[in-house]
């Protein structure tokens, strides 16, 4: 869970860039990581996620070191990179089938509750998909109108091309460090669908991670023997799906919170 006051101080630790910078980061947390009386926030939980992921990047940084990948470390960057902006992606096309489904599960009686709660989801995915449409439609339009003023004026159009770079170059900057955060923050809280049931994240999670690892199959895996392919290939889903299962008996053992009861 994120403070007004946590969010505050993302946007004011550093000087200069760092503070504009901070904004991105401190606005992806407000929208994505916003307080709620539905989701748990177990600290135990979320040291074991941190300590899984740990653990899982440096076993893939020890085989791929090992072992060796097809398109060297630039190749594992500009994976790495991907899914952080696919996952959100993901979420939204897997999602709506998975929340469905849950929905169905649960007990008739609270179907409507559920439903009533999906507005903070798609509020979430809303605003996701709306900052980075409306800027590059902003900046089209801009774009079009600095050249019709050129043909009309050319002090005009070059007075709001020099506009462009001035005030649009600053602000694709902070649009892609948002993008980054966002998609962070979306991906950890599944588009705030806590705020329907405490337990949906972690289904989600389970589902997003197998997904993904059926696309990322077509990147090739590390060399080496075939326990190293297979662990490769398995660890991760299987530690992810691990953990998601013992969160959902945390939360059901420690918080009361059942999925269907």
């Amino acid at each position: 869970m994120v403070s007004r006051r946590q969010q505050s101080n993302l946007a004011s630790d550093g000087p200069g860039c760092l503070l504009f910078l901070g904004t991105a980061r401190a606005r992806a947390a407000a929208i994505f990581a916003t307080p709620s009386t539905v989701r748990v926030e177990d600290p135990v939980i979320g040291r074991v996620q941190k300590v899984r992921a740990v653990v899982g990047a440096l076993t893939t940084f020890l085989m791929i070191w090992t072992y060796g990948v097809d398109g060297g470390w630039s190749e594992v960057f500009e994976d790495g990179v991907t899914k952080v902006f696919l996952a959100p992606l993901v979420l939204i096309l897997v999602g709506p089938l998975v929340i469905g489904g849950f929905i169905l599960y649960v007990p008739a009686e609270h179907r409507p509750l559920l439903r009533s709660r999906l507005r903070h989801p798609l509020k979430a995915v809303g605003w996701y998909l709306g900052i980075p449409a409306g800027a590059t439609a902003a900046l089209v339009g801009t774009l079009f109108l600095a050249r019709f003023l050129s043909d009309v004026s050319y002090v005009m159009g070059l007075l709001l091309y020099l506009l462009i770079l001035v005030v649009g170059v600053p602000f694709a900057v902070w649009l892609v460090t948002f993008l980054v955060f966002a998609s962070g923050a979306a991906a950890r809280y599944a588009f705030n669908t806590a705020d329907v049931h405490a337990s949906l994240p972690a289904v989600l999670t389970t589902v997003l991670v197998w997904v993904l690892n059926l696309v990322s199959l077509g990147d090739g895996l590390p060399n080496g023997p075939l326990a190293v392919k297979l662990a490769a290939m398995l660890g991760g889903p299987l530690s992810v799906t691990a953990v998601s299962y013992w969160e959902l008996h945390v939360l059901r053992t420690h918080y009361g919170v059942r999925i269907r009861g």
